[in-house]
């Protein structure tokens, strides 16, 4: 009976090799095939060490099954779903463990249109066709195995989303955190003006500087003192796959995903007046304020990837924002993407001033407190609980679409259990107080943590 412990809600991510090896993705490739029945599938791989051969077995899985496996090498996770959509395969596997430390790997996936897969839409049927060994045999006639170079295509499509006419030099650190987003920025670097200060820049899947995950505080240290130290315009930074992307204003101040959101809904209203956008329960005031001033639609969804690119298809938003740094594109199949966001942002910022400039008002009107872990001492729902029946009298609003969002006068707070760690992660926002802010954040935590 083999290790299934990989398997999460929207991807499978384990450690190596107890719970993810070369035997298990070859098996992992025939569920595949036996749940999407394609005829061609787009295999990438991550930096990792360990990625190479695992994306080998399935690529052999996928042949041994009849469908063609288009091998697109080493990219991000955003590169599956481009050869996905792009090329109008039948799906993507791509093998990731994202900011994972080193001894993790794990896939993503995704079927026609770069529809994700996740627990609720097959995943859990991989699973259990491994578990019980219902996966196919060999086809009769194998799928053939080559490669795809999407490399041309992918930059021109990502350059599509700003207008070069309107950049100009900028000074921009970037911080790939030795992942794969060097590689993406190497291939944009020729067609763009700015100039690119370059820190854990090439791909090392040992990862000498530590886990590429800029949510880490301790991790954000080094762009903030390079941005600084250099006087550039703003600093970016990436987790391992490339998904998500951070940003530091110019003087070295780490921005919160939320206020990006704000500023990516504008642009893109600015471009299409009238537009659906999509955004997470965790911190929104700020969102549906600057999403009301220009004229669209906010449209909230439960967190999570797969959920928000479901809600995304569904009303036609035109994009989509999480607090953790995922952004999502309508004309990117409805995608997250870590590249897009940093180019439109940066066009902005030639246009319009400084970052600091773009999202200080959005701050001061609506202070957050940046996304809380709590490690559970107790069931995550016994947690919720017991803080929803401490605010349940003064409540303005309850909404239960992820976890529990209470809505105040002057503040909200939105509490979750996480999907993947025994963790309660708590969000807390208030109308132009700081003040109040920490101190209804540090009241809510007094609750958690009785």
């Amino acid at each position: 009976m083999p290790n299934l412990n990989a398997f999460k809600a929207y991807d499978i991510r384990g450690r190596i090799p107890d719970e993810i090896n070369e035997s298990l993705a070859y098996d992992i490739a025939r569920a595949f095939c036996a749940l999407v029945k394609p005829r061609q599938v787009a295999v990438g791989y991550d930096i990792r060490l360990t990625s190479p051969a695992l994306a080998a077995a399935v690529r052999r899985g996928l042949t041994d099954c009849g469908a063609d496996a288009l091998d697109i090498g080493l990219w991000g996770t955003e590169a599956a779903y481009f050869s996905t959509f792009a090329y109008q395969l039948d799906g993507g596997i791509m093998v990731t463990a994202s900011h994972n430390p080193s001894d993790y790997n794990g896939m993503k996936f995704v079927r026609e249109e770069a529809r994700p897969v996740s627990s609720d839409t097959g995943l859990n049927e991989m699973r259990d066709m491994i578990a019980a060994g219902r996966l196919p045999g060999k086809a009769a006639t194998p799928g053939r195995e080559h490669p795809l170079d999407i490399r041309e295509r992918y930059i021109e499509h990502l350059l599509g989303y700003v207008d070069r006419r309107k950049l100009r030099k900028l000074k921009v650190v970037v911080n790939p955190g030795n992942g794969g987003a060097g590689l993406a920025i190497d291939a944009l670097e020729p067609y763009l003006p700015f100039e690119f200060i370059k820190i854990n820049h090439a791909p090392d899947g040992t990862f000498p500087n530590g886990i590429p995950n800029p949510m880490l505080e301790e991790n954000r240290a080094a762009t903030a003192e390079l941005v600084r130290s250099t006087g550039a315009d703003v600093g970016l930074a990436w987790d391992g796959d490339y998904d998500r992307c951070f940003f530091f204003d110019e003087q070295g101040t780490f921005i919160e995903g939320y206020y990006l959101v704000g500023l990516l809904a504008e642009v893109f209203l600015r471009r299409e007046r009238g537009g659906r956008i999509v955004h997470d329960p965790r911190l929104t005031w700020n969102t549906i304020d600057v999403v009301r001033e220009h004229g669209g639609e906010a449209v909230l969804c439960r967190s999570g990837h797969a959920f928000i690119k479901q809600k995304m298809r569904e009303v036609d938003g035109i994009y989509g924002g999480e607090m953790s740094a995922h952004h999502y594109f309508r004309a990117f199949s409805y995608c997250d993407s870590g590249m897009i966001p940093w180019l439109v942002a940066l066009q902005v910022i030639a246009e319009r001033g400084p970052l600091s400039s773009l999202v200080g008002e959005r701050m001061r009107r609506f202070p957050a407190s940046g996304e809380i872990n709590r490690k559970l001492t107790s069931e995550a729902r016994s947690i919720i609980e017991r803080v929803q029946r401490h605010y349940a009298r003064g409540a303005l609003l309850v909404d239960h679409t992820d976890g529990l969002s209470m809505e105040f006068a002057e503040w909200r707070f939105n509490l979750r259990g996480s999907n993947t760690e025994p963790l309660v992660r708590l969000n807390v926002e208030s109308r132009g107080s700081e003040a109040l802010m920490r101190e209804k954040t540090e009241e809510v935590l007094r609750l958690i943590d009785a």
